[in-house]
């Protein structure tokens, strides 16, 4: 019987098409895609009937590239190589700091989680505290002034009545008001 699939598929492989910059002094360039139906299939093994290949190791420049003062991983030295550790968050406590403050001193917060999220931003990373806190902060902020705005009109009201009325204990519509 014949299977619909063909005996082995074609893979495409991701191969960086890089140079060295004398000016830079680092790798540059760009990667292509490229079909290889030499590579074996998943789990690195041949199938098979096919002769054993043997494939470079990739932890270490190509011949020819200058080797001092690199890393596995092709990164110079002082930044991260590619399998290294994450850097850390510059913004993230700040943010945090930013959320927290937001409920109490809402300007306070807003202020210091917009801080941290530029921080954040500036070095790559999404800062969610700090976004989060920047929202927490326009909001309570808007409430505050729409509060503030609705006291000033009703105690406008009330002393403007109190105007009229003059001093002492009046009933206006079912409610006690006193003046003074």
């Amino acid at each position: 019987m014949r299977s619909r699939w063909p005996e082995r598929p074609r893979l495409l492989l991701a191969v960086p098409a890089t140079h060295w910059d004398h000016e830079n002094g680092s790798l540059t360039g760009r990667g292509v895609l490229k079909s290889d139906p030499q590579v074996p299939p998943p789990g690195g093994q041949p199938s098979p009937g096919d002769p054993q290949q043997s494939y470079p190791q990739q932890n270490h420049p190509p011949q020819g590239y200058p080797q001092q003062g690199y890393s596995q991983g092709y990164a110079p030295q002082g930044q991260q190589p590619y399998g290294g550790p994450p850097a850390e968050d510059p913004g993230r406590t700040l943010g945090i700091i930013g959320l927290v403050l937001s409920f109490f001193t809402a300007i306070i917060g807003l202020v210091v989680s917009i801080v941290a999220l530029r921080k954040s931003k500036k070095a790559g990373f999404t800062n969610t505290p700090a976004l989060i806190g920047v929202i927490v902060g326009i909001v309570t902020t808007v409430a505050g002034l729409v509060i503030a705005a609705v006291s000033i009109v009703a105690l406008t009201a009330v002393l403007s009545q109190c105007a009229q009325l003059g001093p002492g204990v009046h009933d206006v519509n079912g409610v006690t008001v006193t003046c003074s």
